[in-house]
């Protein structure tokens, strides 16, 4: 049983670098996001934005994780292309798929934050001579650290998130133990498991995310 139990856990690295690789790439795309909204709020780049959010927040994250994983095969010009050896490979269809997730709705969260801004925020800026790029490049740090209370949440559900990858053959730590409840039938047992060091690894990232909130919101007290 304990080796059982060393052998789902040997899927820790992989949910985490699954979850990493997410979030920062999400992040990333979520300030781009952040900023297409705040800058053309009403013109067509907003409005792509807006579409890329509603599609990636509507819609389950198992379904976009098999249409990368098995759609672009469908198409011939992306198999006689170089991008093949990229989607042929699961971990990358998972990455990409988590993180086009995590970015729609951090994008939101990010959004929130920076409509939230008091109107004297954004006109003592403008007083000054700024631009609006300008001044988001003050005022939006400052809306991001008011977000990462609720930020720290999507850190918890993108590592949860990662035991959906199971269903494109990787080993993280569901598809371990979902392989040994297929060899032994003893599902409660390796499921429990599997539980267990979900929420063993959620308990530390809640602590860290804890501690960047103190950190980042150390001016306001």
């Amino acid at each position: 049983m304990l080796d059982h139990f060393i052998f789902i856990l040997e899927g820790v690295p992989l949910s985490l670098g699954l979850t990493v690789a997410a979030l920062f790439l999400g992040f990333i795309l979520a300030l781009l996001l952040t900023g297409i909204l705040t800058l053309w709020e009403n013109r067509w780049q907003a409005k792509i934005a807006r579409g890329f959010i509603i599609f990636f927040t509507g819609t389950p994250l198992l379904v976009q994780i098999f249409l990368f994983y098995t759609g672009p095969g469908q198409f011939t010009f992306i198999r006689e292309s170089f991008l093949w050896s990229l989607f042929s490979e699961a971990w990358f269809c998972a990455i990409l798929a988590l993180s086009l997730n995590s970015a729609a709705y951090t994008a939101q969260l990010f959004y929130g934050a920076v409509k939230n801004i008091s109107k004297s925020q954004w006109e003592a800026c403008l007083a000054l001579g700024m631009s609006r790029f300008e001044a988001m490049k003050i005022l939006i740090p400052l809306a991001l650290r008011r977000a990462l209370p609720s930020y720290s949440n999507e850190i918890v559900l993108i590592f949860k998130s990662t035991s959906l990858v199971q269903g494109i053959t990787l080993l993280d730590i569901m598809g371990r133990a979902r392989e040994l409840t297929g060899q032994t039938y003893d599902s409660i047992t390796y499921y429990a498991m599997a539980g267990v060091i979900y929420l063993a690894v959620n308990v530390v990232l809640i602590m860290i995310a804890k501690l960047m909130e103190r950190r980042a919101l150390a001016f306001e007290n």
